[in-house]
């Protein structure tokens, strides 16, 4: 189920199959790589999208944008079919 505010780890999931995780926050996915599409800076994002505030916490919210991003373009790249069955 996706939920539309779901918590989000500092840390997204690294495995090869797509998790529960994963099925929750499709549209946080959604949201970083449209983010990542128009240029924006990922300070913004994390404090909009992840909802990490970059100035007070940078390693975190560095860390939280990429990890979520990179399983982003996974999920866009390898599971685009499933999810659109």
């Amino acid at each position: 189920m996706i939920e539309s505010e779901p918590a989000i780890a500092d840390e997204a999931p690294c495995t090869d199959r797509l998790t529960s995780y994963d099925e929750a926050r499709l549209i946080l996915y959604l949201r970083l790589l449209d983010a990542e599409a128009e240029g924006a800076d990922w300070r913004e994002v994390a404090r909009v999208v992840l909802r990490i505030d970059a100035t007070a916490e940078p390693e975190r919210a560095r860390r939280c944008w990429d990890t979520h991003l990179k399983r982003a373009q996974w999920i866009a790249e390898s599971c685009y079919n499933r999810l659109t069955r």
